[in-house]
């Protein structure tokens, strides 16, 4: 392969790369990125002309993206939706691989995330509900929503729910401060309805992030919206609850669906069968 071929192949991967970091609201690389990209530009190699699809609204040309002065705010970087352009919901997790950006951190992704206004739910919120516990967790919870307590406080499960939570996470010998806990989605649905398609759509890439970030052995997920959503299928939670399954983004990490404290508030006669899963989530933490 000649030099300007070996060129040309680097430009068009670092094209795609950067197009990708820029769907999922990275707009800041730090300083490795920085050295990264002044080399590039300064490579001593004869002029290429490269060829690349443009379609229109198409991100600039990548010299202009290499320079990190032209990359965009967290403003405009905010009001971009969605994240993943026009990507079908449910098929993500096979086409767009997930990365651990190195100087990505919870802070990069509340700052991005900002004023949310990606889905319709702004329009009805009170607060964001960002997430909250320990950045460094084995286990992470997630939900689907915020409900009415949530919303006012800007804190996940803090209504009788989340009271409920609280009691079934120190039922297996762990507090709220040792687990970190999420929700699909960061806005509340009007009454509380279930996340529609476009919602989550456009939310759940920062909990992909967070996920990342947070690298947890086990995610307990709660509920059919939780539970479909990371694992990116159809199959309601009866079938599923109670069984290890693997999270489609990163190897390593195992789900476990299993009922939704306001479900189980509605249905105490499940409460055994929930107890039962996180009898299972206990002994894998514990290495058992």
């Amino acid at each position: 392969m000649t030099p300007q071929e070996e060129f040309q192949t680097l430009l068009q991967q670092a094209t795609e790369h950067l197009r990708y970091y820029r769907e999922l609201g990275i707009t800041h690389f730090g300083e490795s990125f920085e050295t990264t990209a002044e080399s590039l530009t300064q490579i001593a190699v004869p002029p290429v002309s490269v060829e690349l699809p443009v379609a229109e609204n198409a991100e600039p040309a990548l010299p202009t993206l290499l320079n990190p002065s032209s990359m965009p705010d967290k403003k405009s970087t905010t009001e971009a939706t969605p994240l993943f352009g026009e990507a079908p919901f449910g098929g993500m997790s096979s086409t767009v691989p997930e990365l651990q950006f190195a100087d990505d951190n919870l802070d990069n992704i509340r700052a991005d995330l900002g004023d949310c206004q990606r889905c319709k739910l702004w329009k009805t919120r009170t607060n964001i509900v960002f997430g909250e516990g320990n950045p460094k967790a084995e286990l992470m919870i997630v939900g689907e929503a915020p409900g009415a307590d949530e919303d006012a406080s800007g804190r996940p499960f803090v209504g009788r729910a989340g009271q409920l939570l609280t009691k079934m996470i120190e039922a297996i010998q762990f507090s709220r401060e040792d687990v970190y806990i999420a929700n699909i989605l960061k806005s509340r649905p009007p009454d509380n309805r279930n996340p529609e398609a476009d919602e989550t759509k456009a939310c759940i890439p920062f909990l992909y992030r967070q996920i990342a970030v947070i690298r947890p052995k086990l995610i307990v997920t709660l509920g059919n919206p939780a539970t479909q959503g990371l694992l990116d299928t159809k199959v309601g939670i009866t079938k599923l609850r109670g069984e290890f399954q693997e999270y489609p983004r990163l190897p390593g990490i195992k789900v476990m669906p299993t009922f939704h404290p306001a479900y189980l508030l509605r249905s105490p006669d499940k409460k055994r069968e929930a107890w039962e899963d996180l009898k299972k989530v206990r002994a894998f933490l514990r290495g058992e």
